[in-house]
């Protein structure tokens, strides 16, 4: 195999992990299902697309601080026109993308405000990680009583997914 022809073979598998090429578009958020996965509408549709939004893992519904991150999440979101940076699908089907409202990136948000944890799948660690670190200082969300903060992998770990799959 000549020198080249291990060059580009390398090339075409190292490319795809370089070049991410995120599409963005905007919709509407016609429901929050929890606080980190929304259906919204994108412009020009009409079904609406379930989306998972990168960088955060939000409480289970049925954990202690779900149902405040949910609320947290419909404060943000619901109804509003949103700009979504699509990272394509994760394991389950779900889009995954950033998500912002009015210039606001919601992810970045509800880690700010303690109602997330900063989190990637595979890695664990988040680009939300220092915004993690004080909530946590602050005590905020639902690192306000530590001793007790489970995070959503842990929890389903223990207890399962509040949908029971």
């Amino acid at each position: 195999m000549t020198v080249w022809r291990a060059w580009c073979c390398a090339l075409v598998l190292v490319l795809p992990c370089v070049v991410q090429a995120s599409e963005v578009w905007t919709g509407w958020v016609s429901w929050v299902m929890d606080g980190d996965t929304v259906l919204l509408v994108r412009e020009g549709q009409h079904e609406p697309v379930k989306l998972r939004i990168d960088g955060i893992d939000a409480p289970e519904t049925c954990q202690p601080g779900g149902p405040e991150a949910r609320d947290a999440m419909i404060r943000l979101a619901l109804r509003k026109s949103v700009q979504v940076v699509d990272h394509g699908q994760d394991v389950y089907g779900r889009q995954i993308g950033r998500l912002s409202a009015d210039g606001v990136d919601l992810g970045a948000e509800m880690v700010r405000s303690g109602m997330a944890w900063a989190y990637r799948f595979r890695t664990g660690k988040g680009p939300y990680a220092g915004l993690q670190r004080q909530a946590q200082k602050q005590k905020i969300g639902v690192f306000a009583a530590p001793e007790t903060a489970m995070s959503p992998p842990v929890f389903r770990k223990f207890h399962g997914t509040c949908h029971g799959a």
